[in-house]
């Protein structure tokens, strides 16, 4: 699961930062972004070497014009943000030693977690998260992982 997440994260900031380079006008910091991007499309090939060794079936449910558009990544791009929100908080409130921002990081956790589940269960009805079905998530991985590698 952990391989997953962590090529799924790889790939959406990967596009991300490919959609987003070309905006970057300061030399310093655009050097910095494409030595990033360099950083994370290795990254990407490399978790992409153990996708071999799991379990998979082969399955050609959709089409490839299916998910053409930018919906599914705008969807995980928005549920990577929120669960890294997630663990920041929670670090955040077992470090804070003042009572009432305690109580505002909890509040702004509990909003988080329940962001979480409206953007997860978003991508699970349109079928861009197959969360409980482990060889169609992976395979959307790959999908994903590509798209990213080729932009």
């Amino acid at each position: 699961m952990k391989l997953h997440e962590l090529t799924a994260w790889t790939a959406n900031n990967l596009i991300a930062l490919k959609m987003h380079v070309h905006d970057v006008t300061d030399p310093q910091l655009h050097a910095l972004y494409e030595e990033m991007i360099r950083g994370l499309e290795t990254n990407l090939k490399e978790l992409l070497q153990f996708y071999s060794m799991a379990p998979m079936e082969t399955r050609n449910n959709k089409s490839k014009s299916e998910h053409e558009d930018m919906t599914a990544f705008y969807a995980g791009h928005l549920l990577g943000m929120t669960k890294a929100a997630i663990q920041s908080y929670a670090a955040a409130i077992t470090e804070t030693a003042t009572p009432q921002l305690r109580d505002t990081f909890t509040k702004q956790l509990n909003h988080m977690i329940k962001l979480h589940a409206k953007i997860f269960n978003f991508m699970l009805d349109r079928g861009f998260y197959p969360a409980y079905d482990l060889h169609k998530m992976l395979e959307n991985d790959k999908m994903t992982a590509q798209k990213a590698l080729e932009l």
